[in-house]
């Protein structure tokens, strides 16, 4: 029987599949940590008390990233190249998602609406971490290392998205609510298509190394493509409410550490 526990298992359980999987995780989590740096370090003025929260989010990511590498290390595995067509990071500034690199790469500091642009795109693709990572500890059992590492690492989207719902509702307090919807929903409609096609393109790498029968691969894209169905109809839209979390000021310390993984 075909589940996502099963899936999940047949991924973790051989080497080259599991290589792939933490390879693609690290990359972009390594991304986002630059990213994050870059925001911080060029946040403008009236802005500056969120550097500090900015820089924690960067330094979270940069550890998950230590935390994929060291998984593979302790299993003997080096990171294998992130097939470009499963590089979620770089399809989204593709479409025109989030902060352009080629703006982070110049030392000029971002505006406000840059700020509302960044937190608006952390708090979508935090959304899908956050559910991602949380169905993959489901999951997991049986994996005692991989884990505590999962545990880790959803902890800390959770607060990454704690962190963005506070935020964006404090700029729709000062007057940015119309901006703020507006562009979350553009960014939710791009990053469900974005995610439909990278899920497509690793299962398809996942099915050429663990050699899925054809039966097996065409099931898990028509799930693939039932699931955008249902986030283009209405699913997107848990990706653009904003509420209030429980978890107040959640990047608010100083970041937390993993060194076992380190």
């Amino acid at each position: 029987m075909l589940s996502a526990k099963s899936l999940f298992q047949e991924i973790l359980e051989n080497d080259e599949s599991f290589r792939l999987f933490c390879s693609i995780a690290a990359g972009g989590e390594a991304q986002g940590g630059w990213e994050n740096g870059r925001i911080a370090a060029l946040v403008p003025h009236s802005e500056r008390a969120l550097a500090p929260k900015i820089a924690r989010h960067g330094a979270d990511e940069d550890k998950h990233g230590r935390i994929f590498n060291a998984l593979m290390k302790k299993r003997g595995l080096t990171p294998a190249p992130v097939p470009p067509e499963t590089d979620y990071t770089m399809l989204l500034e593709r479409r025109g998602i989030g902060l352009a690199h080629d703006k982070l790469k110049r030392d000029e500091p971002l505006t406000e609406r840059d700020i509302i642009v960044y937190l608006v795109h952390s708090r979508v693709t935090e959304q899908r971490a956050s559910e991602q990572m949380r169905l993959l500890l489901k999951h997991v059992t049986g994996h005692h290392e991989i884990g505590r590492a999962v545990r880790i690492i959803s902890n800390d989207e959770d607060d990454h998205l704690a962190y963005t719902h506070e935020e964006l509702l404090r700029f729709a307090a000062a007057g940015h609510g119309r901006l703020i919807q507006r562009t979350l929903r553009e960014c939710a409609l791009a990053e469900i298509r974005v995610y439909r096609d990278v899920s497509l393109a690793v299962m398809a790498h996942m099915g050429r190394i663990l050699g899925w029968p054809e039966a097996k691969s065409a099931l898990l894209a028509a799930g693939i493509h039932a699931v955008y169905a249902y986030e283009r109809l209405a699913g997107w839209r848990r990706m653009a409410a904003l509420t209030m979390p429980e978890r107040r000021d959640a990047l608010g310390g100083p970041a937390t550490t993993a060194p076992e993984y380190a």
